[in-house]
């Protein structure tokens, strides 16, 4: 990726008097931030007092696959799944050395979970976000939900069973030997994390929840996270090594992927593709397909996020309005499930995979992502079709 972006800039592409402009700090921040906090929260032992509080509720495989799923669907649907994809990996490696479930599956089953389970509301991620706001939908927040939560909760339970299929997990029995409140080390910097983050999640909540209904707010809302956690680092027992625990790998990846995404719109193939994958305006279903291969097609080579920014404005000069929901759920549920497909999808998966091999020295490629999630997103646009061509 970062060679890519050399290239962009080399080619002329994108300048470099605009590199400034490109690249959105407001995310790098924003990771910056849930970085340190989520660090935190995994050294006091805070995480894995969590997992083991979560875990303690299920007594076989099969059920702790299905209660993972449900969990971090619903985290993301409400917390916003890039926050989720910060906090869930030391929780899904935990639940993966107890219960002995490959860790490569629960990664998996983590990404494809908050990715699933933010489709659902309009705070579950940036582009469902862009959506409800430019579009013109009306109560966007119930539409949401109205519209997609049966298909949404339909496929959290449908996808823990995929990938026990392909894993060929067994339905044994766990039992979890060690009581919550032992695994914390530091109960001080437990606290101060746990605080951290429950204030970051509820302030971006009541943010996300003030910009929609067109109040006073705080536009770059990446900057919450980054605030709250520059207010702790003080306090904890170690902030040098708070700051050590930033992925700064991920944030370099970042980086590089704002400039080469800007300058692969800007080449100007996306635009034809556009134009040969949406052919047919006139028909509701043709609409509705077109959108959706489209938007799980195109999310590959620019994100789901960027694509999603572009994309509306095409739509909107194409004459869908507010009313079309149709037309905005589809795009709104297609790009957010195409990040199950590659790890390039979803801003979510490179977080998760970068965390399991930087972090904890394993790895899921390119390939087995893609062989995992090919089956998983066929079965995610099957589920919700139907409900976007006869409930919409």
């Amino acid at each position: 990726m970062a060679f890519s972006a050399f290239v962009t800039v080399v080619s002329g592409l994108v300048s470099i008097d605009e590199l400034g402009s490109v690249i959105d700090m407001n995310v790098i921040l924003f990771l910056i931030g849930m970085f340190s906090l989520v660090g935190l929260a995994e050294d006091s032992g805070l995480l894995q007092a969590l997992s083991y509080w979560f875990i303690g509720r299920f007594r076989r495989r099969n059920t702790i696959l299905i209660g993972s799923s449900l969990l971090f669907g619903f985290l993301a649907a409400f917390a916003v799944n890039d926050t989720v994809a910060l906090m869930g990996p030391p929780i899904a490696l935990m639940i993966s050395r107890v219960s002995g479930i490959d860790a490569r599956a629960m990664f998996l089953l983590l990404a494809f979970s908050l990715t699933i389970g933010s489709v659902m509301t309009p705070l579950g991620n940036p582009q469902n976000m862009l959506i409800a706001i430019s579009s013109g939908m009306p109560a966007p927040f119930i539409t949401f939900v109205y519209r997609l939560s049966v298909p949404t909760m339909i496929n959290l339970l449908v996808t823990p069973l995929v990938i026990k299929r392909m894993f060929r997990i067994t339905d044994d029995r766990v039992d979890v030997g060690v009581i919550p409140h032992e695994a914390m080390k530091n109960k001080k910097d437990a606290l101060l994390a746990g605080l951290g983050l429950a204030v970051t999640v509820v302030a971006l909540v009541v943010n996300d929840v003030m910009e929609m209904t067109g109040r006073p707010h705080i536009a770059e809302k990446g900057f919450i996270p980054f605030l709250i956690s520059a207010g702790i680092y003080a306090f904890t027992s170690s902030p040098r090594r708070v700051l050590a625990n930033v992925d700064w790998g991920t944030i370099v990846f970042f980086i590089t992927m704002f400039i080469t995404m800007n300058g692969v719109w800007r080449s100007g193939v996306l635009s034809q593709l556009l134009n040969l994958l949406l052919f047919d305006t006139g028909s509701k279903e043709m609409v509705v397909l077109g959108v959706t291969l489209s938007s799980i097609a195109l999310s590959q080579l620019v994100s789901n996020v960027p694509f999603t920014g572009l994309y509306i404005p095409y739509l909107k000069s194409l004459g869908f309005t507010g009313l079309d929901a149709h037309v905005w759920l589809s795009l709104a549920a297609a790009s957010t499930i195409a990040g199950n497909l590659t790890i390039l999808g979803a801003a979510s998966n490179v977080i998760v995979l970068e965390t399991l091999e930087s972090r904890y020295n394993a790895t899921i490629t390119f390939k087995e992502f893609l062989r995992v999630g090919a089956v998983v997103t066929a079965i995610n646009t099957l589920i919700y079709m139907p409900f976007l061509l006869f409930f919409t």
